[in-house]
């Protein structure tokens, strides 16, 4: 793989990361609730089931996924129903200040973040249209696959790291003045992202 078709898949997945999704919000959540070094684990689970949506892309997962708007469906809405009510838990919590919040296990901030990028199917077909624009049949394909995944894995952790770190900026900033409000915060972030994964169509973006 060149280094121009390489500067222009970089551009491209820079592009599709500066909206928000719903991963990003999930990371502003968990940040603001339980720190940045523990909201990691939410990056980490977001990036293995990308890495695993990125597979399925691979060896033509897509194709029969792009085929069943049921299963897309279900394994959507199925995400959506997790994050409004983990925010809706969050939300009307008794709580009222981070210092009473029982603390969340990495484990748990782990899968938070694996089941809510897998929840969203679409990406498996997005990685299916991408990858093919910028891979060469007449180079060996799998070096090319690990590049490309690779710099998305990068690229999508960096800013995943950015959100993250801003809101636990923020969280340690404004702690003494809204501490009360926090896990009412954090849990209209959970419903935020629920909202953006709803809003995920298989054939729109």
């Amino acid at each position: 793989m060149s280094i121009e078709v390489w500067s222009v898949y970089f551009g491209t997945v820079l592009a599709f990361m500066f909206p928000p999704g719903a991963s990003h919000i999930l990371m502003l959540s968990n940040s603001i609730g339980s720190g940045f070094k523990k909201s990691i684990a939410t990056a980490c689970g977001d990036l293995s089931a990308n890495f695993l949506q990125m597979t399925a892309a691979s060896i033509g997962l897509a194709a029969s996924l792009q085929s069943s708007q049921q299963i897309f469906e279900v394994i959507k809405w199925a995400g959506v129903a997790y994050l409004v009510y983990s925010g809706l838990r969050l939300f009307f919590s008794n709580q009222s200040s981070l210092k009473n919040t029982s603390p969340r296990s990495i484990r748990s901030l782990y899968w938070q973040g694996f089941i809510t990028s897998a929840s969203n199917p679409k990406a498996i077909i997005f990685f299916a249209a991408l990858f093919p624009q910028f891979i060469s049949t007449s180079q060996p394909l799998l070096p090319q696959f690990i590049v490309l995944s690779i710099t998305y894995l990068v690229v999508d952790g960096l800013f995943l790291c950015f959100y993250g770190k801003s809101a636990a900026s923020f969280a340690k900033k404004f702690q003494s003045r809204i501490g009360h409000y926090f896990n009412k915060i954090s849990g209209s972030l959970l419903i935020a992202a629920a909202i953006l994964l709803g809003l995920k169509n298989i054939d729109k973006d």
